[in-house]
């Protein structure tokens, strides 16, 4: 074999390799990496009470911020009934995050406002929470006692954020 012919060969895999290095380069900086929602040793389990400490949101994500969603219908009725206000406003969320391509996989962060909030209200909480997250991996979450809402009648009041990636 002559030398060209020895040449040609490797300069051809060299090309390769180096073009093969530039397009995952490129490639990678098009990823985004996923979200994650973290409960690190020396703090409680928060999993109980359907949250988690820490979401991490790494850099190329969007953040889409909802606006607190609470327990009134599409129509603007609201029942007296705090279960049926809770799971309302879940599913006003559910309805904001589709318009935004987006599920309660994508939440990092929730506030939860309830009305005169007692143990029973965080049970109920936590079973509808927990229905939406059933892997445990809870948004990171506060939830804030409040005398009264906006809207006469309105028990309880929810924001995300989610991640669009």
């Amino acid at each position: 074999m002559t030398r060209r012919n020895t040449l040609v060969p490797l300069l051809v895999l060299a090309l390769a390799g180096a073009l093969f290095i530039i397009f995952k380069s490129i490639n990678m900086e098009k990823e985004t990496k996923a979200p994650m929602v973290i409960n690190p040793p020396g703090l409680y389990d928060p999993a109980p009470n359907a949250y988690s400490h820490i979401a991490v949101i790494p850099a190329g994500n969007t953040l889409v911020f909802i606006s607190g969603q609470g327990g009134e219908t599409g129509d603007g009725q609201l029942i007296n009934d705090f279960r049926v206000q809770l799971r309302q406003s879940f599913s006003n969320l559910d309805t904001a995050l589709k318009s935004q391509g987006l599920t309660f996989s994508d939440v990092v962060k929730l506030t939860t406002l309830i009305v005169d909030h007692n143990e029973e209200k965080l049970k109920a909480f936590t079973d509808e929470a927990t229905k939406i997250w059933p892997d445990k991996k809870f948004p990171a979450n506060t939830l804030i006692p409040v005398p009264r809402l906006a809207l006469d009648g309105m028990l309880v009041e929810i924001d995300a954020t989610a991640v669009k990636r």
